[in-house]
């Protein structure tokens, strides 16, 4: 079953986050970055379904479903990232299921020959915040160790500090930006979460062989 809201409350743009005090779900643009301290940041988790996540591989009938929904995150199937154009949904997937719903998804590859790369990582709004990302992050860190790779490797955009902080507080490190390529890829300069200016690759990786 997909989200309900699919759309931004105040506007017609793709849903990407769900505001922590009125719950309503908001685009990248209407959404502000704001400092929460740890006890009213655990109060508005409380309000979500805080069921653990089962993770699976994805099945044949689960890609219309995931098809769908990276559209509905992104606008546009097709990801540019380490200079490599990628079809989104044809790379291998896993999912995350509450209820037996997907809550959220993983689409990944083998990159290069000691990394795998996370192509694209979503988890509904309704459900961020209850540890889906986690999850999903654990177990495909499980399977790049179980096939000897050294190391993970995501992108992000300059703007999107959620995932820039969610991802270094899942042990991933900057080590690299390609200045200017996501505004090449969009044509022109936009604007992204709170009203930055969205223009540049922001490279993360992860190493597997420390810790």
């Amino acid at each position: 079953m997909l989200d309900p809201d699919a759309s931004c409350y105040l506007c017609d743009n793709p849903v990407e986050f769900t505001c922590v005090k009125c719950q309503q779900h908001v685009c990248g643009r209407h959404g502000r970055i704001r400092i929460l301290c740890t006890a009213c940041l655990e109060q508005a988790r409380t309000k979500k379904e805080q069921s653990k996540p089962t993770i699976e591989q994805a099945s044949c009938d689960d890609v219309p479903i995931l098809e769908h929904l990276v559209v509905q995150f992104w606008g546009d199937p097709v990801q540019l990232m380490f200079d490599q154009r990628l079809e989104v949904t044809e790379q291998p997937a896993l999912v995350a299921r509450i209820n037996g719903q997907i809550t959220g998804f993983l689409f990944y590859r083998p990159f290069r020959e000691a990394a795998v790369l996370i192509v694209a990582i979503g988890v509904l709004p309704r459900y961020q915040g209850c540890g889906v990302g986690q999850e999903l992050l654990q177990h495909i860190e499980e399977y790049a160790r179980s096939e000897g790779k050294r190391e993970l490797l995501v992108v992000t955009s300059n703007d999107n500090l959620p995932a820039l902080a969610f991802y270094q507080r899942n042990g991933f490190q900057l080590f690299e930006v390609a200045p200017d390529v996501i505004a090449e890829k969009l044509g022109g300069l936009h604007l992204g979460i709170g009203s930055i200016l969205i223009r540049d690759e922001l490279r993360l990786r992860k190493s597997l062989t420390t810790g």
